[in-house]
């Protein structure tokens, strides 16, 4: 017979409930207002530009890695600052004048000190992502950004590129290579390979085979790819033969006619051959494997969200909510990021309905959902999943 909990373990288990919500709050308010740098070459560097995350900087908050703006408009603007780390690495994090928590800046990786035979660093061909993942652009082109009247408004991947801070199609002997050695010197424990849109029918498919199969061929990293959907659904057998774990098809922007707004080329592929995509890769790459990124903030309200996040739900796919961040130098620079009031009346109910249905980022082989550190989405899944139903409550 059990021992029921005592007076004490309620009120430790009460306080770390606490601890937790308090740590989820916080970090949903650093992803939507930013943070202001007193040392802003402290830790790893910065990103500016590219396919993304961009203008973030890595920040551990209760021990948890997200990436948070440091370069936008917000950020210049936010209610919070970072003071310069102490000797221990400790970071002082304030809220006006007064501070409010410990926050670290996790270390440069150590594999950015290296750089191929060719001379190209390995920095320009990958990048550490959030704690443990290794993230690539396999080709930084893409035929929907070389017009802006077809480019998605939100999207700078051009911007790196023309910044001379990485090359525009990645070998797989090089992803090969830097895959091996951030294994090997860092620890990263998984990685997602992402593309451009070239200008053929499987919509990068093949380059991300190619890849995927040199990088398993070197060291045993589980990969997510992302492309759009493929123009034949037999691509996604291949991509899994070729040692792809999990695949992300990212929808961004839900509502149709805000699609044709903001992304008028990739808007051409309409949401049902996108649903249509999603279940033909749920039955290669099982449930859960399989993910999009949704863009809170753009417009679609929490009930266009939500409502087709249970439908991606239904379906074995994992709707990875993350809060727009207005990139500088792309056509919506000035658009406002989500508040914080938005982003938790999306993320605690979809929180819970990741949990009841059983799809909960850890169960991701590899992967943006798995990493979560575009997201404090992963801090509300491990809240309780029983707690009452706020989906209605929160519209």
């Amino acid at each position: 017979m059990s021992t029921p909990p005592t007076f004490e373990a309620n009120r430790e288990s009460n306080r770390k409930s606490t601890d937790r919500q308090q740590a989820t709050a916080l970090m949903t308010e650093l992803q939507s207002f930013g943070l202001r740098l007193a040392d802003p070459g402290a830790g790893a560097p910065s990103r500016r530009g590219g396919a993304g995350p961009s203008d973030h900087k890595a920040v551990t908050v209760d021990g948890t890695t997200i990436m948070v703006p440091v370069h936008t408009g917000s950020a210049f603007n936010s209610p919070f600052i970072a003071e310069a780390p102490d000797a221990d690495g400790r970071v002082q994090l304030k809220r006006g004048s007064i501070p409010i928590a410990q926050i670290r800046f996790p270390e440069q990786p150590r594999f950015y000190a290296l750089q191929t035979l060719d001379g190209v660093p390995y920095s320009h061909i990958a990048t550490l992502h959030g704690a443990d993942v290794l993230a690539t652009t396999v080709l930084q082109t893409c035929i929907r950004y070389e017009s802006r009247r077809k480019s998605c408004k939100f999207c700078s991947i051009g911007q790196s590129l023309a910044a001379g801070r990485t090359i525009a199609h990645k070998t797989p002997e090089q992803l090969a290579e830097v895959a091996r050695a951030a294994v090997l010197l860092d620890g990263v424990k998984h990685m997602v390979m992402t593309t451009g849109t070239p200008a053929t029918p499987d919509r990068g498919a093949q380059v991300l085979c190619d890849s995927a199969f040199a990088v398993r061929a070197a060291v045993d990293l589980p990969i997510q790819a992302q492309c759009e959907p493929p123009d034949d659904d037999r691509w996604f057998a291949r991509m899994k033969a070729a040692g792809i774990d999990s695949l992300g098809m990212h929808l961004e922007v839900v509502t149709p006619a805000l699609r044709e707004q903001i992304m008028p080329g990739k808007a051409a592929v309409s949401m049902e051959r996108y649903m249509e995509a999603f279940e033909a890769a749920v039955a290669v790459f099982g449930r859960g494997q399989v993910s999009t990124y949704i863009l809170a903030g753009l417009g679609d309200t929490t009930d266009a969200i939500l409502d087709i996040s249970a439908k991606l739900i239904g379906l074995g796919v994992y709707p990875f909510v993350v809060p727009f961040v207005p990139i500088s130098g792309t056509p919506l620079e000035d658009h406002p990021a989500p508040s914080p009031a938005f982003m938790r009346a999306i993320l605690e109910p979809l929180g819970a309905m990741l949990s009841d249905a059983g799809l909960r980022s850890t169960d991701i082989k590899a992967g943006c959902g798995k990493c979560g550190a575009c997201s404090s989405l992963s801090s509300y899944e491990k809240q309780d999943a029983h707690q009452p139903d706020t989906h209605h409550a929160a519209r």
